[in-house]
C-alpha cells in the first residue's frame, strides 16, 4: 500500500503566490481531488494533467478556495470527458452545495440538480468510509467559520489533514494518541486566529506534537517565517509526498 499527496497549491484564501490549498491524493491504482478551489483547474494544467484522471472530489466545506472550480471540473467531465466523477462530500453539504454555491452557474438544460454532473456520495461523519481497497477517510467536524460545517479528514487512522480548523490542541493531542503519525495544518501567518490556527498557536504546542505536523494553507508571507517555525516544516506545492 502507497498513499501520496501532492499540493495542487499551498497558499490560503488571499494568497496570490501559492494558489488554493487543493491537493491530489494518490493510492496504489487511484487517484482523487481533495478540493476543488478556485485556481484548481490552473494548477492541474500546470501539473499537465487533466480533470478526466481523477476518480473524483473528496469536499471539505464550502469556501470558494475549496470548491470554486468544481463548476468548470463538472462541465468539464460532462461535455469534454462524458463521464460523471464522483462526489464524496458530508451529508449536510450536499444541499447547500448545489443551491448556494452551483446552481446559478450550473443550471441549464440537462443540468438542473448536483446529481445531473457528480455521482453524489454523501458521507458521515466520524465514521470510516472505503474510498478504495487501500483507502480510508473520514470525515471529521471541525470548527472553522460559525454556523458553517466544515471538515478535517483523517486518512486511514494515521494521517490528518486538517482543511480550515481553528487551533485545538486537545483534538491534535487525541489523534497523536491514538496512532495518528502526520499532521498537516492549516497555517495563519498574520492577525488573530478567528477561523483559522495561527503560527503563534501551533508553536504553543508540545515539541513531540510539533515534530509530527507539517504547515499548509499559508499565506504570502511564508518568506519572512522561514526557519522560525520550530520543527514544523513547509509543505511545498507539487512536490510529491509518500505518506505511509
Amino acid at each position: 500500500m502507497t498513499i501520496q499527496l501532492q499540493m495542487l497549491g499551498t497558499g490560503s484564501a488571499f494568497a496570490k503566490t501559492y494558489l488554493n490549498n487543493n491537493a491530489i491524493l494518490h493510492t496504489t491504482q487511484h487517484a482523487f481531488l481533495i478540493d476543488c478551489g478556485i485556481t484548481a483547474p490552473m494548477a492541474v494544467h500546470q501539473l499537465g494533467k487533466s480533470f478526466n484522471e481523477f476518480d473524483g472530489v473528496i469536499v471539505t466545506h464550502l469556501h470558494a478556495d475549496h470548491v470554486g472550480g468544481l463548476e468548470e471540473y463538472a462541465f468539464q467531465m460532462k461535455f469534454r470527458y462524458k463521464r460523471k466523477p464522483k462526489l464524496y462530500i458530508a451529508a449536510s453539504l450536499v444541499d447547500m452545495l448545489w443551491e448556494n454555491t452551483l446552481k446559478g452557474g450550473m443550471s441549464q438544460d440537462g443540468i438542473n440538480k448536483l446529481d445531473d454532473v457528480f455521482d453524489v456520495l454523501p458521507m458521515e461523519p466520524e465514521l470510516n468510509h472505503p474510498l478504495a481497497a487501500d483507502l480510508q477517510v473520514k470525515w471529521v467536524k471541525t470548527d472553522h467559520m460559525p454556523g458553517k460545517n466544515s471538515y478535517s479528514l483523517l486518512i486511514n487512522e494515521r494521517f490528518f489533514y486538517t482543511a480550515d480548523m481553528r487551533f485545538n490542541f486537545e483534538l491534535l493531542q487525541s489523534l497523536v494518541d491514538n496512532g495518528v503519525e502526520h499532521i498537516w495544518h492549516d497555517c495563519q501567518l498574520i492577525g488573530t486566529g478567528e477561523v483559522h490556527s495561527t503560527i503563534h498557536e501551533l508553536l504553543s504546542l508540545p515539541i513531540p506534537l510539533q515534530q509530527r505536523i507539517s504547515l499548509m494553507h499559508y499565506g504570502d508571507e511564508r518568506p519572512q517565517w522561514e526557519g522560525r517555525t520550530g520543527p514544523m516544516t513547509f509543505i511545498n506545492q507539487h512536490q510529491i509526498y509518500t505518506l505511509m
